[in-house]
């Protein structure tokens, strides 16, 4: 009597399927997740490189505005405060990814000597928490000793009278998911302008920032 019920409960429970497709769904569930966590990092981290790129650039451009004036004749110079002014709007360009704590923006002032026909970094000012240098020296790199050719690739040079805004910008990513996904690149993005309207550029030996020893200045160091 006892075998044969345990023969027919053990052929109901063969034929019965009601709990397979809830097995797979079980087994499969952490796949879907780790996937759906994989694109979303994916995603996010394609949305942050993209913004460093634009933060370069928009800093360039702005810096490259520097200055300008609709009186003829008066000939404007770069304050600390215009440049403080800059940094701070791609600080809050950046601010909902935290880039203040874990990027830098190093905004390089390219010139033309005409005394020495060399190309040389006239003054340099960053923002950033993120101990970075630049690529092509500090403030006055060029002027004397290794001579620099120029910055970026390929090669931006500047013209007498004239100088180029170049913007450096590093980001270490910080992953929504933790490191276990892409770990923490660095992003890096450069920009060019040339200045858009005359300006007073200083000697060559001076800081070329006609207020620079004020306490408002974005110290590279």
């Amino acid at each position: 009597m006892i075998a044969r019920l345990a023969a027919g409960l053990a052929g109901r429970l063969r034929r019965d399927q009601r709990g397979v497709s809830f097995m797979e769904f079980a087994l499969i569930l952490p796949i879907i997740v780790t996937m759906g966590f994989y694109g979303t990092e994916l995603a996010w981290m394609a949305m942050i490189n993209m913004q460093i790129a634009q933060i370069a650039s928009s800093v360039a451009d702005n810096a490259s505005r520097l200055g300008q004036t609709d009186n003829s004749a008066v000939t404007p110079t770069v304050k600390e405060a215009d440049v403080a002014s800059v940094m701070s709007g791609a600080l809050v360009q950046g601010s909902y990814f935290n880039f203040a704590a874990n990027g830098r923006i190093i905004l390089s002032s390219l010139e033309y000597d005409t005394a020495t026909k060399r190309q040389y970094i006239h003054w340099q000012r960053c923002q950033g928490s993120l101990k970075v240098k630049s690529q092509y020296g500090v403030a006055k790199a060029g002027l004397t000793g290794t001579t620099l050719a120029g910055m970026g690739n390929p090669t931006i040079t500047a013209v007498s009278g004239s100088a180029v805004m170049y913007v450096e910008v590093n980001y270490t990513y910080q992953p929504l998911f933790g490191t276990w996904f892409v770990g923490q690149p660095n992003f890096r993005r450069e920009a060019a302008y040339i200045i858009r309207d005359d300006r007073s550029l200083g000697a060559s030996s001076g800081d070329g920032i006609s207020d620079a020893t004020t306490t408002t200045k974005a110290s590279c160091s």
